[in-house]
């Protein structure tokens, strides 16, 4: 990070080493397990990720995995990407002390590193209304490593906060992405890039949200040497597109990309604002007055993701 933003906590934490669950509590159940079983698949380290709960200073609302594991091309040595929402106390927010409402936490754990970024609910839901696909995508994250039931009537109000502006963000995403890309030529920004824009073009054409970058090469028409580029990365994380495809080929499909996401736009039956306001509201009261979120029983249906 080249700064630290207003409101914004970052604290390294020191090496930890996992814990081991007594049988019966909610850690360690056949739900847990099936999640465990989900995140492994997505070539997630064998580290207690779950451990990472039980150390913050506020309750969770949940974590998922975003990142390169997340979007579907991780190399071996990528770190660990968690990404949530946490609930502040009412007395954080009422005094005179700016309450921490994004927290950054980053550590080592069995030689993997690893950061927890959240954001208090009340910031989150507004990041949510204000078209970020990014948070969308931390929360509708199949890779979940804690949940609650506030975080599945957050996944349940998704639908409604999708707007045809989402675009915006996935453009300048990309451009940004891409313009790193010119100046390093690596692997990285490069499949970023594509992702984004993938992403975009997905999500004005069908209204749903989908991270993943294999399976959106399957889902809409991307550039034949995707998959390539994705195995080249697994093997170096700051290996060099060029050893792959040709740079001149990329510029014309990237920019082939940009004008499919313009269409994708101006044709979308998404709507120009995102609803659910007031439910976003009333949900924020509901878990800052009833306190802690309890676990759910089981992890969120996922849509889009």
């Amino acid at each position: 990070m080249s700064g630290t933003p207003e409101n914004m906590v970052v604290t390294r934490m020191p090496e930890t080493t996992p814990e081991t669950m007594p049988e019966n509590t909610p850690e360690n159940t056949p739900e847990t397990t099936r999640r465990d079983a989900v995140l492994r698949a997505a070539g997630l380290p064998a580290v207690d990720l779950g451990a990472v709960v039980a150390e913050q200073d506020d309750p969770l609302i949940f974590a998922t995995v975003s990142g390169a594991h997340l979007y579907g091309f991780p190399s071996r040595d990528s770190d660990v990407d968690l990404r949530g929402a946490h609930l502040l106390p009412a007395a954080a927010l009422v005094g005179l002390h700016e309450p921490e409402e994004t927290r950054t936490r980053m550590w080592d754990r069995d030689r993997v590193e690893m950061d927890l970024v959240s954001h208090d609910l009340r910031k989150f839901a507004r990041l949510l209304l204000r078209r970020n696909g990014y948070v969308l995508e931390q929360l509708l994250s199949p890779l979940v490593v804690h949940t609650t039931d506030v975080h599945r009537e957050l996944i349940a109000l998704a639908p409604g906060l999708l707007t045809a502006h989402h675009a915006h963000h996935y453009r300048g995403f990309a451009t940004t992405q891409w313009r790193l890309f010119e100046k390093t030529g690596e692997l990285k920004p490069l499949l970023y890039t594509l992702r984004v824009l993938l992403t975009g073009i997905h999500l004005m054409a069908s209204g749903r949200l989908r991270a993943h970058l294999p399976t959106l090469a399957e889902e809409v028409a991307a550039p034949p040497y995707v998959a390539e580029l994705i195995a080249a990365k697994e093997e170096a994380e700051h290996g060099l597109a060029g050893e792959v495809v040709d740079p001149a080929r990329l510029r014309t499909d990237i920019e082939a990309l940009h004008a499919r996401l313009d269409a994708a736009q101006a044709a979308t039956a998404l709507p120009d604002a995102p609803a659910g306001r007031d439910a976003l509201h009333d949900l924020i009261v509901r878990a800052r007055l009833d306190g802690f979120p309890a676990p759910a029983p089981a992890s969120p249906r996922c849509p889009g993701i």
